[in-house]
């Protein structure tokens, strides 16, 4: 995938969701979450109610950050769907490169802050880590098949154990160990594992 620079445009539009969500979790901080509308959001933001809806479903997307997807993220996708390597190794690529576009690291302080104060909002996070966790099930299954939706699934949450292991040395440690390798470590512990277990048999 070629790195082209952003359009004016696409910057635009990533600083006007930047923008809105900076503001419903400023707001959600300071009033709780039920304590304003997304008219307040836009009007403090800048932009029209009808704006804010071309990126977000809802108040509470607004403040989890959770827009439309990425058309950078769907190029990955599509590279990922091409791909005929080992399925592990490819599928931690997309993720990998996923997080450095991302860097959701950057705002774990702000989120960890608007949960303490609305606790209620927690499930709408665990609600989507798992719609995340089904969509890449169906990008895998897009890969190798519909027949292979069960690996998938072992894939994913095999993955994403590794994911969440590497996230809590990252913030318990400040580790100055790239994420990719921290992900990639505990993976190669998880092969060995299965790979002896199989032996053992």
């Amino acid at each position: 995938m070629e790195n082209n620079a952003p359009s004016l445009r696409d910057v635009r539009k990533r600083e006007t969701i930047r923008a809105l969500t900076d503001t419903a979790r400023r707001l959600t901080i300071e009033r709780g979450f039920a304590g304003f509308t997304v008219e307040e959001v836009c009007a403090e933001a800048g932009v029209s109610r009808r704006t804010f809806f071309n990126y977000f479903e809802s108040k509470d997307n607004a403040v989890f950050g959770y827009t439309e997807i990425d058309p950078r993220l769907v190029e990955l996708d599509d590279e990922f769907v091409a791909k005929s390597g080992d399925l592990l190794d490819d599928f931690v690529d997309v993720v990998v490169r996923r997080w450095e576009m991302l860097d959701p690291l950057s705002d774990a302080p702000a989120l960890l802050q608007v949960i303490e104060h609305e606790p209620r909002l927690l499930k709408g996070a665990f609600e989507r880590l798992a719609e995340n966790e089904r969509r890449d099930v169906a990008l895998i299954v897009r890969r190798e098949g519909a027949d292979q939706t069960m690996r998938a699934e072992v894939v994913v949450h095999t993955v994403g154990a590794c994911i969440r292991l590497a996230v809590a040395q990252i913030l318990d440690h400040q580790t100055p160990i790239p994420f990719g390798r921290l992900v990639a470590e505990r993976l190669d512990i998880a092969r060995d594992l299965f790979t002896s277990a199989q032996k053992d048999h």
